[in-house]
């Protein structure tokens, strides 16, 4: 049986999958917790959503800031507990290479940095929570990683950093499931389904499923009863990722460059 009445954290929810999943989630009863990089879409989503759930709040911060990231992190102390957090905000493949504020690669650090780093902060949160997990929406558009240039100063396109992204968004969940062990915190990947018609999609390509499809996808790993840990899941099934998520080396490389240059003043805990 599901249980009712979770907080909830969803990044990116002020469309997309993150909105559709958001009203889904408040459907059931879930308390909610909804991100967006605009306060004014932040703030209509959450009146838009307390028609249907009463118990819903906002979140405001742009990912291609770690600062902003580390704000909203602070911010969410006063909620006590996190049951989920889902990490669905995501740059899509169009457009040119750009670096953040924070002298990053734009794309790897909304799709991988920020995720991680804010799971690492939650994880106070997500400690005190029932049966606590991460869920990250990555991809099955997977890349390997070059450790010598994993910033893609050169030869950069769209369609690779956007697959280097999001293979080291599944590394990264493998790793935290195993830090994050002995919290009973699970954490997992998924492709939640292809070509959805969401931003990332619309104009690039024909979509070839629904948001609905995307949704059942993500509510899965959010309601698994058995309890799962360090799993890529592409929809509802159990899947293979690129190969170098399994490689203990490549793993370790992409930890120690997220504990250094994205740290979360716990060392990483």
């Amino acid at each position: 049986m599901v249980m009712a009445g979770r907080r909830i954290l969803i990044t990116g929810a002020t469309d997309g999958l993150g909105r559709a999943l958001a009203f889904a989630l408040a459907a059931d009863g879930d308390t909610l917790i909804v991100h967006g990089r605009d306060p004014a879409r932040v703030a209509a989503l959450v009146e838009e959503l307390k028609a249907i759930r009463p118990e819903v709040a906002g979140c405001v911060a742009d990912f291609t800031s770690l600062d902003a990231i580390r704000g909203m992190a602070g911010d969410l102390v006063e909620r006590r507990r996190l049951d989920v957090l889902v990490n669905n905000a995501g740059l899509g493949m169009g457009g040119a290479r750009s670096e953040t504020p924070d002298g990053f690669e734009a794309v790897f650090q909304v799709n991988c940095i920020a995720g991680d780093l804010l799971a690492r902060l939650c994880l106070p949160l997500l400690r005190r929570g029932d049966d606590p997990r991460v869920v990250n929406v990555a991809s099955a558009a997977q890349a390997p990683l070059s450790f010598a240039d994993l910033q893609m100063t050169n030869g950069w396109s769209g369609p690779f950093a956007y697959g280097r992204s999001k293979l080291a968004q599944v590394m990264s969940s493998m790793d935290l499931a195993e830090r994050f062990g002995d919290s009973g915190v699970a954490v997992n990947a998924l492709h939640p389904a292809s070509l959805m018609p969401t931003k990332l999609v619309i104009g690039l390509f024909e979509p070839a499923s629904t948001l609905g499809d995307g949704v059942r996808a993500v509510r899965h790993l959010i309601d698994l009863e058995r309890r799962r840990s360090g799993e890529y899941f592409s929809g509802l099934t159990p899947a293979r990722a690129h190969e170098q998520a399994y490689d203990p080396v490549a793993r370790k490389a992409l930890r120690d460059w997220l504990d250094t240059h994205a740290p979360s003043g716990r060392g990483g805990h």
